[in-house]
């Protein structure tokens, strides 16, 4: 069944996806285009998603730094450069 009609993406491409490593929406958006388009499936992947396996959630859930586990200060990302599951950062205001 198809999960989004905007770039033929299925349920399967989806599962396929989160299974080598695609944790949140986004980044299934960014290894298939769903939910990049009129944003009507973002839910549905949401749903497929679940709250199955991922890595950087369990070690959330479990009170563990995941930007922590296993890197130096010098690996890790700026703060800025990862965007939460929910959507976009907020833009600033054009003066």
């Amino acid at each position: 069944m198809y999960v989004c009609s905007c770039f033929g993406v299925t349920e399967q491409q989806v599962r396929q996806h989160a299974a080598t490593g695609a944790c949140t929406p986004r980044q299934i958006a960014s290894a298939c285009k769903a939910g990049t388009d009129c944003g009507n499936c973002v839910r549905r992947i949401q749903a497929l998603l679940g709250r199955g396996a991922c890595p950087r959630r369990e070690l959330i859930e479990n009170g563990a730094d995941p930007l922590a586990s296993g890197r130096t200060s010098s690996e890790l990302p700026p703060a800025d450069a990862e965007e939460d599951a929910a959507g976009p950062a907020a833009l600033p205001e054009a003066a």
